[in-house]
């Protein structure tokens, strides 16, 4: 393979797993299974000479074990402090048109405020009760999301690891 081929596999595969890292963080976005695909992309691109099937099969398990743990972190969060579906609802709904109009700040400020919200309106929940539903969402969320993170960089590790040891 040429200089320039690899310098290009190279800077695409970085652009994968960049992507991957900003959506582990970034809601709606499937942060490990793009990191994931970063390293299945370089396999097929190389004929799979450097990376190997068991590791792309431990990473492909990684990615699917990191999106289910995520959207099972929120809905915990908000059920345990006393949600309903209303408040996981209303936390998703709020989070997204939250991030959409405010960026991040707004995406945290609307998942909390989305779940007291809706637990207020729908879940006929009193104010204190919405209030500890709003925060168990926002801190499920953050633990899904400090997990995606994780997951992601121990994906990325594996396969530098892998590739260039």
């Amino acid at each position: 393979m040429s200089v320039t081929i690899e310098i290009l596999l190279w800077v695409m595969v970085s652009v994968f797993f960049l992507v991957g890292l900003a959506g582990s963080i970034i809601p709606g976005m499937p942060g490990p299974p793009v990191v994931f695909a970063g390293a299945l992309i370089y396999g097929l691109l190389t004929g799979f000479a450097e990376i190997g099937w068991v590791l792309l099969l431990v990473l492909g398990l990684l990615a699917g074990v990191s999106q289910l743990l995520d959207y099972l972190a929120s809905a915990y969060g908000a059920k345990k402090f006393g949600g309903s579906s209303w408040g996981i609802w209303g936390s998703l709904i709020g989070g997204l048109v939250g991030f959409f109009i405010f960026n991040i700040p707004g995406m945290i400020g609307g998942l909390f405020a989305g779940a007291v919200i809706m637990e207020l309106w729908k879940g006929k929940k009193d104010t204190r009760t919405a209030l500890k539903v709003g925060g168990g969402s926002l801190l499920g969320f953050l633990g899904g999301t400090l997990m995606k993170v994780v997951f992601s960089l121990l994906m990325i590790g594996l396969f530098l690891v892998d590739v260039l040891g």
